[in-house]
């Protein structure tokens, strides 16, 4: 998850912070909003799921990081 948010939008990323929580809480916040908690959604995220509600958050106009062919 970490690494497919960093390799396609580390344009856009001003910083990115891991903070380890208690009892296996797992929160995904920008820019102070959860976009995703394990613990108000009773679950892991599936595979996908946070890059897909970053996706939604930045907006359709942000492209993905260019890459060289």
């Amino acid at each position: 998850m970490t690494d497919e948010i960093l390799t396609n939008y580390q344009h856009v990323i001003d910083r990115f912070i891991l903070i380890t929580g208690e009892k296996g809480a797992f929160e995904v916040k920008v820019n102070d909003d959860v976009i995703f908690s394990k613990k108000t959604l009773g679950r892991h995220a599936e595979p996908g799921e946070v890059l897909r509600l970053f996706k939604e958050y930045i907006g359709p106009d942000v492209e993905p990081y260019p890459r060289s062919k």
